[in-house]
């Protein structure tokens, strides 16, 4: 069993839903965001999604655009996330990593190499918000062979027609976004998000979790109760980006973690 399979089986025997964290690799330093990284499980994080920065970031509002720029600044590679995820690995055997991004860097690191490197730096899946089914031999596929978990976005607009294609060589869990747009902008409703994981849950076992708008421990508490785990992103980076002590982050992190726990 995955550590995502994992984790997902402790929380249903548990009774709770996930949280998942999403952090900038190299932002606002590489030392910082490995003592955030270091901290989180501590802090309640289930899943810890790690971003790869990258120059174009389509799917990505200001907060984590920028949060991505500066990174870059800081010569923050991909190279050097993998080196950051393997770091972690020496304490934390346990709790997942996602890698979040897109699919250039990946391309020109060469894929057979980069699933190799990837898991060697024990990472347990990917969201490359940029490779749609389509293209699912071109990576999917290849990553589901070397044991690792191409994870997919479902949207307000996958209608009943996508949503098969979707599903698709998708392992270890269902990103729902919960708004149409870009991270950060606008707040989720559960009400509306309620009904589209359960239109989701007809077609798969896989676990859906929400992300995009969460920005308060009211609101993941909100959408934990319609899912099966809440992720939270630029709330987080945006402090990181401004400077606050790591020791305050996590505490935010953990009134959100607490949030999606019901606690």
């Amino acid at each position: 069993m995955s550590r995502i399979d994992a984790k997902f089986a402790e929380l249903k025997a548990a009774g709770k839903s996930a949280f998942v964290s999403y952090i900038m690799a190299g932002d606002p330093s590489p030392e910082a965001t490995l003592e955030l990284m270091k901290g989180l499980p501590d802090a309640g994080v289930d899943i810890i999604e790690l971003g790869v920065p990258f120059t174009d970031p389509m799917a990505d509002g200001p907060t984590i655009q920028v949060a991505g720029q500066r990174a870059l600044e800081n010569g923050m590679t991909l190279e050097k996330t993998l080196a950051m995820a393997a770091e972690f690995r020496k304490t934390d055997d346990t709790t997942p990593i996602v890698l979040m991004g897109y699919y250039n860097p990946i391309y020109f690191h060469g894929v057979d190499k980069f699933l190799v490197d990837a898991k060697a730096a024990g990472i347990d899946g990917f969201i490359i918000v940029d490779l749609p089914p389509e293209e699912d031999s071109e990576f999917a596929i290849p990553a589901i062979a070397a044991g690792l978990h191409p994870i997919r976005l479902a949207t307000p607009t996958t209608d009943e027609k996508r949503l098969p294609k979707v599903l698709q060589n998708t392992s270890g869990f269902i990103y729902y976004v919960a708004i149409a747009g870009i991270t950060g902008a606008g707040s989720a409703n559960a009400e509306t998000v309620g009904r589209e994981v359960a239109r989701i849950k007809q077609s798969t076992d896989l676990p859906v979790c929400i992300g995009f708008g969460i920005k308060t421990p009211q609101q993941a508490a909100e959408m934990a109760a319609v899912a099966d785990g809440a992720v939270v992103g630029s709330a987080i980076v945006e402090k990181m980006g401004a400077g606050e002590p790591v020791a305050d982050v996590l505490a935010f992190v953990k009134s959100l973690a607490d949030g999606a726990h019901g606690v």
